[in-house]
């Protein structure tokens, strides 16, 4: 040893509601390698001014609130120290991960913040993990995540479900081998490009009626995205009535729906063969969002 720092506190778990600081001098201890330096402490990571045990606590209650700032009143801390027990955390989670196989992965988009600021996440979908995190959601972004993973968790990957962005394709082909074979488009993000041509479809069929004083597609823009199953009484009897109008409307949300079965096929040369089919019933339409 050679010698002690000045006393310093530590926040520990509240004892009786009440609060309880850990006082005590660290040890300096001094060896020919490293010269002197402080001790490592059993109770509080370096630099910490919180105790192991409170930080576990604070990330349980940062947890169950999802919000830095729900958690203040409930630890009667700062917005900064609580970010600070959420960076020592997620350093430490990082420091634990080994370079395990991912054979299956996501990678997508998310929007935060107002004014639709995005960052790219990408997953491990057997355990449900994030893997990976970087701002935009860019070419760039994607190379950001994958570059995260060794070479071996590249080489392991078998399948990357992702929507269609062309962006997402291009960084997944530079930096997965063999990855045109192994991009899967996956059933959320088709069906919503799917639904959305509907709602295409409906609105300019709507303008066009209402020019007409016909205002049938008044109130049911979510009629025709929402599974059958879970409209309501009502619901069921107004759209009905729109669809058994033959309008173009009715014929996109059949197509919509029939696309919903591609994924009953049992394996790649039905589904196949269903695909294709659909495609060549859509094309020879007029509906082009559909066809888009």
């Amino acid at each position: 040893m050679y010698d002690h720092t000045p006393s310093r506190g530590w926040r520990h778990l509240d004892t009786m509601q009440f609060r309880t600081i850990l006082h005590a001098r660290p040890p300096r201890i001094h060896s020919p390698e490293h010269g002197v330096e402080q001790a490592l402490l059993p109770w509080a990571e370096k630099s910490s001014r919180f105790t192991i045990f409170f930080e576990r606590f604070a990330i349980d209650v940062l947890q169950a609130t999802q919000t830095v700032e729900g958690a203040q009143g409930i630890l009667n801390t700062s917005w900064d120290e609580n970010w600070l027990i959420l960076k020592r955390a997620v350093r430490r989670g990082k420091a634990r991960k080994g370079d395990e196989p991912m054979p299956r992965i996501g990678i997508d988009e998310k929007a935060f913040r107002k004014g639709y600021s995005y960052i790219t996440l990408l997953y491990d979908l057997d355990r449900s993990t994030v893997e990976a995190i970087s701002d935009g959601n860019s070419q760039e972004s994607a190379d950001g995540c994958f570059s995260q993973l060794s070479q071996d968790q590249r080489g392991a990957v078998e399948a990357i479900a992702m929507d269609m962005s062309a962006a997402y394709v291009r960084s997944a082909k530079e930096n997965i081998p063999l990855a045109e074979n192994k991009i899967v488009h996956d059933r959320f993000h088709i069906m919503k490009l799917a639904s959305e041509a509907v709602d295409k479809v409906r609105r300019a069929e709507h303008r066009r009626l209402i020019r007409k004083g016909d205002n049938r597609f008044a109130c049911s823009r979510y009629l025709w995205p929402t599974g059958q199953e879970l409209l309501t009484a009502k619901q069921r009897e107004r759209f009905e009535k729109a669809y058994s109008a033959h309008l173009e409307t009715g014929k996109a949300w059949a197509f919509k729906e029939l696309l919903r079965d591609l994924w009953a096929h049992p394996d790649a040369k039905s589904a196949t063969e269903f695909f294709r089919d659909w495609y060549r019933r859509v094309i020879h339409t007029k509906l082009t969002p559909m066809k888009k």
